[in-house]
């Protein structure tokens, strides 16, 4: 008490919280402590074993590394026999018209005899085409091998025995006959040949191909391969 008779309060501070209240706030936050504790370990991430781990992925990469540079041998020799396939296709078809160049082309041959056809196909009957013709024409047919022959009528208006081939010894192009200048005479580099075949100007090295011409017991013309001498070289035929 003071002087003036008043008290004052005591300087002791007095805890309002029963003892039944804090028990009841230890547990709660007892039980708070466990359910963090809890959920950190539920979201924690396992523990690798790192030696497993190497372990396992260790075949897994060898495996995939063999079947990245493996190559079956099999599928090696198509491979291959692909490539040498390509690429003699492609030579023998650079080769074949270079060699081709230097060899005059194959004319008359085939045994038997075949019997001349026109343009359409159709068998030649020898009156008929006399009758159609003048002494001196020089017309193309179809001969051995199908090669254009010429049929010659001779001045007095029989066949010529023989028939040519119109196919140029130089390089192949049919040579047309120039009544004119009686001789044929090839358009393409100035080869000429005479009435029978025989060259009488360059760059053709051979005569033009004979073949044997008759005639079969209904009139067809008929041509054969002519096997004898060749009778303007008086040598072997070129042709056989």
């Amino acid at each position: 008490s003071t002087a003036s008779g008043w008290v004052l309060p005591s300087s002791t501070t007095h805890n309002t919280n029963t003892p039944c209240q804090q028990t009841l706030t230890m547990k709660l936050l007892s039980v708070l402590s466990a359910a963090l504790i809890g959920s950190s370990v539920a979201f924690a991430p396992a523990p690798v074993n790192v030696q497993q781990r190497s372990s396992a992925i260790a075949p897994v990469s060898m495996a995939a590394a063999e079947g990245e540079f493996y190559i079956d041998q099999n599928r090696r020799n198509l491979m291959n026999l692909i490539l040498v396939g390509s690429a003699a296709v492609t030579v023998g078809g650079l080769a074949v018209p270079y060699v081709l160049f230097f060899f005059p082309p194959s004319a008359g041959g085939g045994g038997g005899g075949t019997p001349a056809k026109d343009a359409l196909g159709n068998e030649i009957m020898e009156k008929e085409y006399l009758a159609s013709k003048k002494p001196g024409d020089h017309s193309l047919a179809q001969g051995l091998k199908g090669d254009a022959t010429y049929l010659i009528i001779k001045d007095d208006g029989s066949l010529e025995t023989y028939g040519l081939n119109a196919v140029c010894t130089h390089l192949g192009c049919v040579v047309p006959w120039s009544a004119a200048n009686n001789k044929f005479m090839c358009p393409c580099h100035g080869s000429q040949y005479a009435p029978t075949g025989a060259v009488v100007r360059g760059p053709a090295p051979l005569p033009l191909a004979l073949a044997h011409l008759d005639v079969d017991e209904k009139g067809t013309i008929l041509f054969s391969t002519w096997s004898e001498t060749d009778f303007r070289t008086e040598g072997k035929p070129w042709w056989m």
